[in-house]
Parts: C-alpha cells; structure tokens; sequence
C-alpha cells in the first residue's frame, strides 16, 4: 500500500510480563492537525487530497479486495513528506455487507444517509468503497479542497467534493484518481496571469535579505514567500500587497514545478546572490 505506513522491520519475542510481544519499526510521521493544515497553502492541501485518493483506489482495488477503515478519521493519519499516510489498520475490513433487499444497504452518517444497490449475490455493491469516500468528503475533502483554492479551479473541484459527497455515478476512486486531480494538477501549474502595468527593475544574481513582511498563506513563517508559475503572477501578487516593493524569484520549486518567490517590503540592502533574480518595483 503506496500510501499506508511503511514497515521498516519487526522483533518478536516473548517477555516475562508480556508473552508474545511483537515490536514494529515504521517510518516517521507527522500528526495530522486539520487547523494547522488549513493555514497552509492550498498547493500542499491538495497534495496531501490528492495522496488520499490514491489511498482510496487502492483500498477500493486491494489484492484483498475492497477494504474499508472502521475508524475514518484525521488521527488515523500522519503526514509524511508532505503525503497523507494511514497508520492504524487495526480497523479496516474486507467483509462486504450481506443482503437481501435495497433496504439492508443502508449507511447512516452524521449528516445524511445512503441506501445502496443490494446485488444479486446477496453483497451490497461498493459498500466499503463507498463509505471511505464520504468519509473522506466529510474529514478531508470539504475542509481541505475548497478552501482558498485559485478561482479558475473552483468550478472543477465543486464538482470533486459533490462527488463525494452525493454519491453520484462519478462517485469513485477510480473516477478521482484519473480524472480531476490530473487536471487540477495541469490548470494550476500552468495558470496564465496578464502582465500588470507596473514597471520593474531586473537585477540579476541579486538577493534582499532583510525587507521581509508576512502574508497568508506563506512558505515562511516569518516572511512571504508564495508560489508562481512565472515573472507575471510574482508582479501580480507584488501589486495587489501595498506593503510589496520589491520581489525575489528563487531557483527553488514546488512539487507541481512552480516556482518559489520572495516578496519584500523594500529594496534598501540588496546583496549579490547567483541563484537569485531581484525585481525591484521602479516608482515615480
């Protein structure tokens, strides 16, 4: 499982308080706090959506067939590097509920409930698969996805998190994994911006190391630094900020290969710096 814990080794051994003790090695999360989740960029929100619904399909395609967590909720995650991780498999399941009508396929949630196809082999149809995907809509998705997101993807991701969350005929990991998030993938990174009438000063392998500013949502806790696609969206972002005067392009990038940049309050100390390109705003 791609996206589960990964087991780095076992010891078994019987002790004299415990007999039978089984000690596992597994790799290094973080815990999964939604708050502290939601004041991050919505670049890493939707990575770490998009490493769930890699973990829906394979849960829903298993070599064991299709599994469902009992127990769906955000502490049964960690976050590692960046990707959404299950580490407690103490409650899935591969039983499918048995059947006799429609009626026997009825989910209950907080919210709303659900009443499934009863198949003719007695199984209710997708019943596991269903109930991960809603509680994925109901923990994650409707917290993480919407929230934040570039306007131009609210169309395509309102329709992500009505999936989910209706259990339409899109309704499936499958659906998720192949066709929106790649396409959410694409339009984000290669989002197009106007070049904006202000004028700029290019100063090659330069760097501003002090000027910094803070804004929402940042890299850097203690000063601005955003994501673009290219010069156009930096001079966007600088203008719409009054407190931006100047901004620095990195040689850094993230995951979906847009590029990191500074912006900066002033352009007062400017130091040479061969990974760096300064954009200093020119005024009247």
């Amino acid at each position: 499982c791609c996206d589960c814990f990964q087991l780095y080794g076992y010891c078994y051994q019987d002790s004299n308080d415990i007999p039978d003790t089984l000690t596992t090695i597994t790799e290094l999360g973080s815990p999964l706090e939604m708050i502290q989740l939601l004041q991050t960029s919505w670049e890493d929100r939707f990575r770490i959506c998009l490493s769930l619904v890699r973990l829906l399909h394979y849960l829903a395609h298993s070599p064991l067939g299709s599994v469902t967590l009992l127990d769906f909720r955000p502490r049964q995650f960690v976050i590692v590097d960046g990707e959404l991780k299950v580490t407690d498999l103490d409650d899935a399941s591969i039983e499918e509920s048995s059947c006799t009508s429609n009626s026997d396929c009825f989910m209950e949630f907080p919210a709303r409930n659900f009443t499934l196809p009863c198949s003719v082999e007695g199984r209710c149809q997708s019943m596991n698969e269903k109930r991960n995907l809603y509680n994925a809509y109901r923990f994650f998705f409707t917290y993480l996805l919407p929230h934040s997101a570039p306007s131009s993807l609210r169309p395509l991701l309102d329709k992500i998190v009505n999936a989910t969350g209706n259990h339409n005929k899109h309704g499936s990991a499958k659906y998720l994994l192949f066709y929106p998030s790649p396409s959410v993938n694409s339009e984000f990174t290669q989002k197009c911006v106007k070049s904006a009438n202000t004028q700029y000063r290019r100063v090659p392998e330069a760097f501003i190391p002090d000027e910094n500013y803070r804004c929402w949502p940042s890299y850097h806790h203690k000063g601005c630094l955003l994501s673009v696609f290219d010069v156009n969206e930096a001079i966007e972002i600088c203008d719409s900020y009054s407190q931006c005067k100047a901004f620095v392009l990195t040689n850094q990038t993230t995951w979906t290969g847009r590029q990191l940049v500074f912006f900066k309050m002033a352009s007062n100390h400017i130091v040479p710096d061969p990974d760096k390109i300064t954009y200093v705003k020119v005024t009247d």
